[in-house]
């Protein structure tokens, strides 16, 4: 019997197991991943000997499809714009700034290889999406904040694929004209976007045309999608990633059929393939030969953490009114994660003589930054007085699955603090036409809305109406949430 079947699957219970108990203290689960491959790898328990780093390759570039596309469906247009220029900027040319400034300290500062150096600035110069996500959705930071954070490291992975790929492919091709490398990184960036948004498009029409009666097939559809976008950009030599990202961004910003149903399975494959991706990353992975690189691997964190991150930080939200606050702690917010773990696989895939120890640095550097700034980070915002610790998620919601075109959706209002404040009865509410209220969460407490049901602070409140009357939705409620509190408050 292959021992495959009784290892694989004891790691990723382990995984789960672990992550929920170690939840409380924001362990990030990607860290737990990675513990359980090592500590069931070759160097400790050697319960899976794993060490095929092609076959590591291939299978780390298929989860980044998935995360990638996640992140980009994920990712509200609407938000996007409220944070456009330091999110945009920090997602694109912020991280060019941060392989800059992390190349000429490598280089020209500690004089390491030229090929060392570009291959480690550019491999580790993104931040990790998931980490982030999972530890900030735990503190109420200011909304500028976080929505620029968030999104940045949701958006800036497919620059830092674009760059490793053109280095990579520069070095092994033996041809490093800075003319052809400008002109293959252009083609990327240009043409991977262009045929994302076509797909994006193709994905809605099919999902609005056609009305299968088993749901099943909406998941094949979008499996099907999301590969072929990927497969057909990288066979003109264009940025897969880059392209289903924007397919992703195109497809949750437009109403189609079954959506809830695609987000749901398009999450659950993201967070397999961010566990399974980083279990796989730590069996490749060899804690004996850390004693021979700690050091230059604890050079290169600290470099990027205390001097690149914070640079490119500086520099990309200059004149944009952000704060000296909020740009220390993005700065620290910056943290390293899958992509660039997935990265550093691709120069020993590519056959390069420095992969593995490529792979080793930039594997312990990541782990450096998960481990001090993952673990530090709600502490540093509390330190710094940007955030409190969040409300509790309601222990209940509801979910609309569309089997047929719909604007309709489902809308959820958070009531503000503090908690119990009295505010307007259902009935005083002026909704838009069709807009009705389904649900109240209240704590533990399931609470049926009725027209003479009161609202409360902290209550959680879910609405059916059209999508284009979001906004007057949220401002109907809170708008008269706050005037009835007032009232409330002076009678008293």
């Amino acid at each position: 019997m292959d021992i495959t079947y009784i290892v694989a699957p004891v790691i990723l219970i382990a995984v789960v197991l672990a992550a929920v108990w170690l939840e409380r203290w924001s362990v990030p689960v990607i860290l737990v991943a990675l513990g359980a491959g090592i500590v069931f790898g070759s160097d400790v328990l050697n319960l899976w000997a794993f060490e095929d780093m092609v076959l590591t390759n291939r299978v780390a570039n298929l989860a980044l499809v998935f995360i990638l596309f996640h992140g980009g469906f994920v990712t509200k247009v609407s938000d996007f714009r409220s944070v456009a220029l330091p999110a945009g900027g920090l997602a694109t040319w912020g991280v060019l700034l941060t392989a800059l400034v992390t190349f000429a300290c490598l280089h020209l500062g500690l004089h390491w290889p030229m090929e060392k150096a570009v291959l480690l600035a550019v491999i580790i110069s993104s931040t990790d999406a998931a980490a982030i996500f999972s530890i900030l959705r735990r503190q109420s930071l200011p909304r500028k904040l976080s929505s620029t954070v968030e999104i940045e490291s949701a958006a800036n992975d497919p620059m830092a694929i674009l760059l490793t790929v053109v280095a990579v492919t520069a070095f092994t091709s033996g041809d490093t004209q800075p003319s052809l490398m400008v002109l293959s990184f252009l083609w990327k960036f240009s043409v991977g976007p262009l045929i994302g948004f076509g797909m994006g498009w193709l994905a809605v029409w099919l999902f609005n045309r056609l009305k299968p009666q088993d749901r099943g097939y909406y998941y094949i559809l979008f499996l099907g999608l999301v590969l072929l976008t990927y497969g057909l950009t990288e066979l003109v030599l264009a940025s897969g990633m880059l392209a289903v990202f924007t397919a992703g961004l195109v497809m949750g910003n437009r109403p189609m059929v079954h959506k809830q149903g695609v987000v749901n399975f398009s999450e659950a494959l993201s967070i397999i393939a961010n566990v399974g991706m980083f279990v796989l990353m730590g069996l490749v992975v060899f804690p004996s030969d850390w004693g021979a690189l700690w050091l230059e691997g604890t050079l290169l964190f600290l470099i990027l953490t205390f001097l690149a991150r914070p640079l490119a930080v500086f520099l990309g939200t200059l004149g944009m009114g952000f704060g000296l606050k909020n740009t220390v702690f993005a700065s620290w917010a910056g943290l390293r994660g899958a992509v660039p773990i997935v990265l550093a696989t691709y120069p020993a895939a590519s056959g390069m003589e420095l992969g593995q120890e490529i792979f080793s640095l930039v594997f312990f550097a990541v782990l450096l930054s998960i481990l001090i700034q993952g673990s530090s980070l709600g502490t540093v915002s509390r330190w710094m007085g940007l955030a409190e610790p969040s409300r509790p998620k309601p222990l209940y919601n509801l979910e609309l699955i569309t089997m047929a075109p719909s604007d309709y959706d489902l809308i959820v209002v958070d009531l503000p603090d503090p908690k119990g404040r009295p505010g307007p009865r259902i009935r005083d509410l002026q909704l838009p036409e069709g807009a009705v209220i389904i649900l109240i969460t209240r704590g533990e407490e399931v609470v049926i809305p009725k027209g003479n049901t009161r609202l409360q602070g902290w209550d959680q409140v879910t609405v059916l109406a059209h999508v284009p009357d979001e906004e007057k939705v949220i401002a109907a409620i809170l708008e008269t949430f706050e005037e009835e509190a007032l009232a409330q408050e002076g009678m008293a």
